[in-house]
């Protein structure tokens, strides 16, 4: 039971302390023609973890929506020991519009803390770190590869103009970034401390970086095609 009003919570509700289910029922009224719009989700409402500008949205559209305003950063984690936090990281990546993440190392990893996002995120598999260097230097630009990890000589994130192309890549919760991944990075940054914890958990690194990246280069000014807003506060 939810805190506000008795009604049972939905299992794949995102907002425990808002209204007692996420989304909308069915649609009333006649059914619009719009080609972006689901007939099944017309029809029996639609409960998914999607801002509302997405209501009764297909799948595909919203992901080539996503395409057009897609931001300039990846990340990429290395996941050795199937680390719990990989889902989180995917879940701030689609709420930051990276480019795309990449899974670095065993191909299968919990999606459990995605909460269904890597449905609408590009997310790519890369056997090793060598592999993910070869992808961010296949476009016409090369990609820059910086890790980000508490490590001895590595520069402050704080003081970092982060390019607008760049991939943020962290290591497994624990070890941090492998020896392998530290040789292929361009650079290496750490966030700041203050306290007495040797370091900070890795999706909560990832989503620092991640934001550092939107504070210098997202346009929060950027409208949608009804006008709206297409970040939220």
């Amino acid at each position: 039971m939810d805190g506000s009003g008795g009604e049972p919570r939905a299992p794949y509700d995102p907002m425990p302390h808002g209204r007692p289910e996420v989304g909308v029922g069915p649609w009333e009224g006649p059914r619009p023609a719009d080609p972006h719009l689901d007939p099944e989700l017309l029809e029996h409402g639609d409960r998914r973890n999607v801002v509302d500008r997405y209501r009764y949205w297909r799948l595909e559209a919203i992901v080539a929506d996503l395409d057009t305003r897609r931001h300039g950063f990846h990340v990429a984690i290395e996941n050795w020991q199937h680390d719990f936090n990989i889902g989180t990281i995917v879940r701030t990546a689609n709420a930051f519009l990276a480019a795309e993440v990449h899974i670095v190392g065993n191909r299968r990893w919990n999606r459990r803390g995605a909460m269904v996002t890597d449905r609408y995120q590009h997310v790519r598999h890369h056997p090793d770190v060598e592999t993910l260097s070869a992808h961010l230097a296949s476009g016409v630009e090369r990609v820059p590869l910086l890790g980000i990890d508490n490590l001895p000589g590595a520069r402050p994130l704080e003081t970092l103009a982060l390019p607008r192309a760049v991939c943020l890549l962290f290591g497994q919760e624990g070890p941090g970034l492998s020896e392998a991944a530290r040789a292929a990075c361009d650079g290496t940054f750490s966030i700041a401390q203050f306290g007495s914890t040797r370091s900070i958990n890795a999706s909560a690194a990832a989503a620092i970086a991640m934001h550092t990246w939107v504070r210098q280069h997202a346009d929060l000014d950027g409208a949608g095609p009804g006008g709206e807003q297409v970040w939220r506060g």
